[in-house]
């Protein structure tokens, strides 16, 4: 299997463009194909707080629901966003607002559209993916050796937001545990939802979400090959958005 996984777009659909191009993807009819049959993986976080969630949510569904070339699994931001498109009260913040303004801009047929769309997308992403006879894991932030297999809500929780403690931090963001420095399974992980400075890998877990939408770049993994290629990000660097591991 030749699959190139990105990290954590956030609306930040330029920078993917880029980074495709640079991956040796054509972009000849609109959409990336490799001409070496490679196909991409997406980590979730397609949208919020970048400047174009909908045209992300365009093109992965074309990639994955019409072409077959790309897979993905939702992030914490996909899943909001899909409680959002079924009319569940959700709270239309910390990067939601600008999903949803997009949104709101669009006429009625075009919101319709894209809703189906992304509810579609959703609807058959697994919580993760399981690849390369389960050599692979992709999974939003990240999934411990003991998890893999199961898709309760304990596992769903953990997938979606890592190993929180149900602490906050004084900013309100979630206490995290360290899950990556106990893992010691087979398959290689690779996940993003804590952005980083650089990719880290630990392990063989690979966090690759180096914070497009924070000013950092976006980063793919390329696989089986496990190299790194990432492009610069057009947004403000935000410092305290990067974690910093000891």
């Amino acid at each position: 299997m030749k699959i190139d996984i990105i990290g954590d777009i956030h609306g930040c659909y330029q920078e993917m463009a880029e980074l495709t191009a640079k991956l040796g993807y054509r972009w000849d009819n609109g959409i990336p194909i490799h001409p070496e049959n490679r196909i991409l993986g997406f980590v979730g976080d397609l949208t919020d707080r970048g400047p174009q969630s909908l045209k992300v949510i365009e093109l992965v569904w074309q990639l994955v629901m019409q072409r077959k070339l790309a897979c993905y699994t939702p992030g914490n931001h996909c899943n909001k966003l899909y409680r959002y498109f079924l009319g569940n009260k959700v709270q239309i913040s910390h990067g939601l607002e600008t999903t949803v303004a997009e949104y709101k801009a669009l006429n009625k047929d075009e919101q319709q559209s894209i809703r189906r769309k992304f509810i579609e997308l959703y609807e058959n992403a697994p919580l993760y993916l399981v690849l390369d006879q389960q050599r692979l894991i992709i999974a939003h932030a990240g999934i411990r050796q003991d998890f893999i297999g199961r898709t309760d809500a304990k596992v769903k929780t953990f997938v979606l937001y890592g190993d929180i403690t149900g602490e906050k931090h004084p900013d309100g963001s979630p206490v995290r545990r360290d899950w990556a420095i106990h893992y010691h399974g087979k398959a290689c992980i690779v996940y993003g939802h804590t952005p980083v400075k650089e990719p880290r890998i630990i392990n063989n877990t690979y966090n690759i979400d180096t914070g497009a939408v924070f000013g950092g770049k976006l980063t793919a993994l390329r696989y089986p090959e496990m190299e790194i290629f990432s492009v610069p990000s057009t947004m403000p660097y935000v410092e305290e958005k990067f974690k910093h591991f000891v």
